[in-house]
């Protein structure tokens, strides 16, 4: 298990490349950041996640925010996903899993019975200083979405 970001703490860089072969690092981007993390494309939880920020990104690009989603996925994955899902924020690959256990969105989880180590569904919110503002440990992929979006409008 890796260790858990604290809300205060300032965010991991990162440098990943996304689904249409850019390089996209964190430290680069202007304003406010929700990173997520997922762990598979094309699986009903994190389509339906993926498919939840698609469905709330207007009122959250309205917030000033900026969504990058990140997975394990390789890069033609996820372009895949973007397309068949018409996904209009970044998804970024991190194959080796650095990323996710950078900022603590890796470790153990049981699936239909059977224990795995691996990226788990966390969600980040960063400011304009780098700051995390929120970290949210393994989510729910229901209802997810809104639940931030509402804290986030408040």
């Amino acid at each position: 298990m890796s260790q858990q970001i604290p809300a205060g703490a300032t965010a991991p860089d990162l440098t990943l490349t996304d689904h249409q072969g850019q390089q996209v690092r964190l430290a680069d981007l202007s304003g406010k950041v929700i990173v997520y993390f997922y762990p598979k494309a094309f699986t009903p939880g994190c389509t339906s996640e993926a498919c939840d920020f698609r469905d709330n990104l207007a009122s959250l690009q309205h917030l000033g925010y900026t969504v990058l989603g990140v997975s394990g996925d390789d890069p033609e994955t996820l372009h895949r996903f973007a397309q068949e899902h018409h996904l209009p924020y970044r998804l970024l690959s991190d194959p080796d899993g650095q990323a996710a256990q950078a900022w603590g969105a890796w470790g153990e989880k049981t699936i239909n019975g059977e224990t795995r180590i691996g990226p788990l569904r966390s969600t980040f919110v960063i400011d304009e200083d780098g700051t995390v503002e929120s970290a949210e440990y393994n989510v729910q992929a229901e209802g997810h979405v809104k639940s931030l979006r509402q804290r986030l409008e408040a």
